[in-house]
Formats: structure tokens, sequence, C-alpha cells
């Protein structure tokens, strides 16, 4: 299947019953795995170690739900800016102070990890979530005023309740461009996603376009089925999609190599999520009546893969699975046939250039609310799949290797440096005059 078949979400409903007593929440199956030692480990060589139990002690603080509201959207905002900031250069690399620990298996002291690194802000936000799943205060906190401290929690982590651009009469530009959060974490915990580590290094930065400057705003979603059903991807994207001039969903795919993803379909393979939850079905949308099979990319794909965008090969990549029109999508009539050259007409999708995992449904979710909101023919935007971000040669086993190696740290920085570049070309050829 490959990490192309994968890419990306689900598993934190928000409870809807409205009981007044306080009753902590069981951590989640992705908040668990934060007690293994590599987790502990990427927290405390990235300073972000102190970020869970200085967000409990504030929380405790706290003495009614709107205040805890506050602490929640002011320390996940801040959790954010300080990633943001990590990966841009600005404050301290690594912690300072603490003790350093010793390399597995051999001499020399362990260092700080590379700012470029997006899992800091990864298992920081789970160290979060799960204080707010074990809080128990005094003042009694319902199911559902706890699920909407979560809900507050993640958005203001991920960014997405910062996404700011400069008036319209200051001659710049608007880009918007999203990443996802690492998965595929039971077969290797030390996984990253260069799609996570580019948007951190991209937020607030403004590149030199054609038509002038540009500024690129960013947010990250979780890789968990039960979110997207919920719509996290249109709340964050409406507001700002008629705002823009140019967007790009971004996610990790195949080996080695970019993929500008043609089409994208309407249909979830069932890959397990962060949680563990698979889900096979039609993408859930609101009024599936007029839900379409596919969406197709309107950024400027020819020009990007013409372009000399850096070490990695860029395809303009076309291939969908399909079930033929006059099939049976529900079983006893045609199997699904792989198309190369894209969808036939009438056919259902079975997976879109981006597979049938999260990766092509952000895709197919922020194409079709572009075309809902009436913006097919006017805004550019679509989906890129980067390479897969590997490991050193000699750091390939999860079970013996280290956390981080030189070569995994130049492929993430090369992969962000052409991500860059891809979106300047898009720029590029989509503003000039």
């Amino acid at each position: 299947m490959g990490i192309l078949g994968l890419t990306l979400l689900a598993g934190l409903a928000v409870p809807t019953t409205t009981a007044s007593a306080t009753t902590a929440a069981a951590p989640t199956v992705e908040e668990q795995r934060l007690d293994k030692a590599v987790p502990q480990e990427i927290l405390r060589r990235s300073g972000f170690d102190t970020v869970a139990p200085d967000f409990a002690r504030a929380l405790d603080r706290a003495r009614s739900f709107a205040q805890a509201r506050r602490v929640v959207a002011r320390e996940g905002s801040a959790l954010w800016r300080r990633a943001v900031d990590r990966a841009q250069g600005r404050g301290p690399a690594e912690s300072e102070g603490r003790e350093a620990l010793p390399w597995k298996g051999g001499g020399g002291r362990r260092a700080g990890l590379s700012r470029d690194d997006d899992r800091p802000l990864y298992w920081a936000r789970l160290g979060m979530t799960r204080e707010v799943r074990a809080w128990e205060p005094g003042f009694g906190l319902s199911e559902e005023r706890r699920g909407a401290l979560l809900d507050e929690l993640e958005r203001t982590s991920r960014g997405q309740a910062d996404i700011r651009y400069p008036a319209r009469g200051k001659g710049i530009k608007r880009i918007l461009v999203t990443g996802f959060d690492p998965f595929t974490l039971d077969r290797d915990i030390r996984i990253s996603n260069p799609s996570g580590a580019l948007a951190l290094a991209l937020d607030g930065t403004v590149i030199e376009t054609a038509d002038g400057p540009a500024r690129v705003e960013t947010a990250v979603f979780p890789v968990r089925w039960q979110d997207f059903a919920q719509g996290t991807v249109e709340r964050t994207l409406r507001p700002y999609l008629p705002e823009v001039d140019l967007f790009t969903t971004v996610s990790q795919g195949r080996v080695g190599r970019f993929d500008v993803e043609r089409t994208n379909g309407a249909w979830r393979g069932g890959f397990p999520d962060n949680d563990n939850v698979s889900r096979t079905e039609t993408v859930p949308v609101t009024d599936p009546a007029t839900q379409p099979q596919w969406t197709t990319t309107t950024l400027p794909y020819q020009r990007i893969v013409a372009a000399d965008t850096g070490r990695f090969p860029v395809y303009d990549h076309t291939e969908v699975t399909e079930i033929p029109a006059g099939g049976a999508p529900s079983g006893g009539g045609t199997d699904p046939v792989v198309r190369a050259d894209g969808p036939t007409p009438g056919s259902t999708a079975r997976a879109g250039g981006g597979g049938d995992y999260l990766s092509n449904e952000i895709a197919y979710r922020a194409t079709l609310l572009r075309d809902r909101l009436g913006l097919h023919g006017t805004l550019p935007g679509g989906h890129v799949h980067t390479p897969v971000l590997r490991f050193g040669s000699g750091n390939t086993d999860p079970a013996t290797g280290t956390v981080t190696d030189p070569e995994f740290v130049r492929n993430r920085l090369d992969i962000i440096a052409q991500v860059r570049a891809i979106v300047t070309v898009a720029a590029d050829a989509t503003f000039r005059r």
C-alpha cells in the first residue's frame, strides 16, 4: 500500500450528554502512546516536556468553565506559536539546562532535536489533550463541555485559529497551505510528517512572486476519520477560501517523488487512523444528494511539473481507481478498475490520485468546498504529496534505531524547501499579469 494509500484522520467525537457531575475521560489510543520511550525522548530533547505539566497547573487554577476555556485557548495558541517560532529559528532550539542523555549504544551526548522537527508539537498537544480528559474541576464539567474544551485545544494548537492575512489594500497576495500530524505510529513511533514540518516552517512567511509578495498562512490537521466527518476541514477553510489567492493541502505520499494529484475521490478505504479506527464508506459531507464522485485540482500542475523545484522529481499524477458506470458499488457488480488517465464518465470513486485515506479526503473536501463556494474557475487549489520521509540507511529499525539522524534531517529540510519552491511556482503561474 505504501504511505500513499495512507494519509490521514479520525476519533475525537464530542459527546452529547450533559451530566453535571465531573467525570474524567479515559485517554485515547493516540494519547496512550505518550508514555512510550520515544515520545518522552522527543519531548525532552526539544524542551517541550514542560508543556503539559504547565498547562495542567494553569487549568487547575480555573474556577469556571469560562475561565477554563480561556486557559485552553491561550495555551493552545501559545503551543502553536512556540512550535512555529522554533521551526523558524526564534527562541531556544532545545531544552536548556537539562541533563544530556547518552546516545543509544555508544558514547557522546544527545543534543536537542533540529528546529525543523514537527514531532514536539504533536506529542506536546497529546499531553495537553490527555490533561483535559483527566481533569476533574470542583465546579463540575459535563461531557459536552469537556468536548468543547478539547475542540478549542485542537483548533488553537493546530494554527486553525491563527490564520491572519494583511488587509487587502496592502497589495500582498494570500496563500493557504495545510499539513498533517505524524501517522502509522504503531509501525514506527519515531515517525515525522514532512507536511506538518513544512506547515511550521512556512506559517506567516512571505514569498516573492511574479506579482509581488505573498503571505503564507498554514494549519495542521489530525489523522482521525471522525474529525473529518465532523467537518474540521470545512470549518477551518470556509472563512478563508473566498479571501485567498491560492491554496494547497499537503501530505506525505510516495517514496522519492512529489505528486500533484489531478483528481480526488469520494471514498474512504478503511486504513486505520491514529486512534486505530477504520472507516470504509463514501466520504460523508453535507448535502450528499449533490455530492460528486470526483473533484479536480485547479493548481497550475503543468507549470509545477516543468519547473526545477528541487532534488525530488515532481509528477502530474492522474491515476484513479473506479467502478465504471453501470457497475454495482455495493457488491455483485463490476470490480474496481485502475485508470491511468483519470475517471471515466459516470463512474464511482474507489481511490483518488492520492489514494483512499485522509490525504485524498482533505483534498476532496477542500476542492469540493471551493466548488460549492463557486470558486472553481477563479481559485487555484489542490493537493500535493511529498516524498516519504525516511531515516538513514543504518537507522531503519524502530526497535534499535535513534529518533533522528543526519539523513533524516536533510530529507525533511529538502522536502520543506521544495514545497516552498512549488508554492512559489504555482503563485508565479497564477499571479503573473
